[in-house]
This record gives structure tokens, sequence and C-alpha cells, in this order.
């Protein structure tokens, strides 16, 4: 695996893999890789000739009281988790050469990105879809792999993706989860074995949901008032939101009718973790 810090040198090793007859898979992330990135790696060398996954902490993406600078960063744990995957690429952009100081550009969906996690993080979206694509702009790739847990962001992207025609396909991964159901996510290194505990409550409202859909259940507030009892019955969590929303434009759904995903936002502690499903 090599490593490349340099932006024009990551589109000279693309173009070169293109004029190879070479298709490109790719997986943007912020580092500090789990299993679910790994997952997202496993599926791009298995769908393309090659790999590169990118590793960049996007200051744009996070509001001024979020949490950039303590975000978790761990370069030379993932390269070694990379190599090990045997992929073949992994890009490591500087902040100053992806945002200079005269910076100005950037990509906004102006309604789905507004909706549910735009409620509460307003700049977010505007900063995913600004480096995303960029990144898609540099490393030139055939298929973007990315992971369903952040199931607004893929379904914001996929808009962008179609809106702007980029010529790229965004492939869906499924959520990975702990033994015992907790979503995979860098943040999950803050829980204290409390929180860690208390966290479950999220996938079991997911799971609760999804049992009462099974059950025949098709009214969404009767499912959204069930998940968040439970929800409320956890000390440690506090609700962000609950989502019973239509795939295509993020839209809130009164009545059951797939496909739809429900999508939810939980602080536990100060911590805040989101978890989804997909009713198919």
């Amino acid at each position: 695996m090599i490593v490349i810090k340099d932006i024009q040198e990551m589109q000279q090793w693309s173009t070169a893999r293109k004029k190879e007859g070479k298709t490109i898979g790719f997986v943007p992330t912020m580092g500090y890789l789990h299993s679910g990135h790994l997952s997202l790696v496993k599926a791009a060398r298995s769908k393309s000739d090659v790999s590169v996954v990118s590793s960049f902490v996007n200051p744009t993406q996070f509001a001024p009281n979020e949490d950039y600078d303590r975000y978790p960063r761990d370069f030379d744990r993932d390269k070694n988790l990379l190599e090990t995957l045997g992929n073949d690429v992994l890009f490591f952009p500087d902040r100053n050469a992806m945002y200079p100081l005269d910076y100005e550009t950037f990509v906004v969906t102006e309604k789905m990105a507004t909706l549910w996690e735009g409620k509460t993080r307003p700049t977010h979206f505007r900063g995913v879809c600004t480096v995303v694509t960029k990144l898609m702009m540099i490393v030139q790739p055939d298929k973007m792999h990315m992971g369903q847990k952040d199931i607004q962001q893929c379904a914001i992207l996929r808009r962008m993706i179609i809106d702007l025609n980029i010529p790229v396909e965004l492939v869906i991964e499924p959520i990975i989860r702990e033994i015992d159901g907790l979503a995979m996510s860098s943040r999950n290194v803050y829980l204290n074995p409390e929180e860690r505990k208390a966290a479950l409550v999220l996938s079991h409202s997911i799971f609760l949901a999804e049992q009462l859909i099974q059950q025949g259940e098709k009214d969404a507030q009767v499912i959204i008032a069930k998940m968040k009892s439970l929800i409320e019955s956890e000390p440690l969590a506090r609700l962000d939101y609950i989502a019973l929303m239509n795939m295509d434009n993020l839209e809130p759904v009164s009545v059951i009718k797939s496909p739809l995903a429900i999508a939810l936002a939980v602080y536990i502690g100060i911590i805040r973790l989101i978890d989804n499903v997909i009713i198919r």
C-alpha cells in the first residue's frame, strides 16, 4: 500500500489507473477505523480493481461547539489495518491543502440538509457535501462505498451525485454492529462503561420498531411513541429525534410503506449517537 498526501499526486495516480482500464473503489473516512470501515474497504476491493481509502477529519462539517479537536485520530493504526486488508492507496491530505486560507466554495443541498440531522447540525451537510465532492474530484472513483449508519448522509450524497451529474456510483453497505447490537462508531470510544451499556437503548428501540412493523403496525406515530417511551426509560439517554422517513426525499411518513428508513439520534451523557434501519 502506498500513502499519498499530495492532491495532485493522488489525481495523477488515479488518472494512470484509468488509462490502464482499471476501476477504482473509494472509501472516504475520517480515520480511526473500526470494523464498519473495514467492511467498506473489503467491499471496495471486491467490487473494483483497485481501492483507495481517504483519511481526513473534515473541519467544515463540525460546528464550533462540536468535537473536531478531540475527534479520535491514529494514523499508524489505520495504516496497519489497511495494509492487512491489501488496500492499494491511503490518501491522507493536509487540512491547508484541502481548505486554503482563501477557500470560499461550498456545495449545498437546499432542503434535505435541513431535516433531522440538519436541525441539530445546520452546517454539517454543507461540509459533508463539499468535502465528498472534492474527494471524488481528486480520487476519480467509479464506485464510492459508504455505510448505512449515516443514512441521511447517504441519501443527500446520492441526490447530490444525481443533481450534479457526477459519474460515480454510490454503494451503501450495511451497518456493522457490536455483538450486543450497538452500531459501530468512532465516537463509541468516548463512552464510559455505564454509558456504553446505556447506549444499547438505540439499537433496542430500532429493533422494537422492526418488530412492531413485522406484527402489522402501520401507524408511524404509534411506533414513534413506543420507541420514545423505551428511550426515556434509560436515565442516561436524552432523545434528539426519531424519524420515520421516505428514503428518496427524507420527508416524514405517517403510514408505514416500504421502502422507508427509521432513524434516530440520542445523547448518551454528552455523546451523541445515531442508528437506523431500512424497512423493505
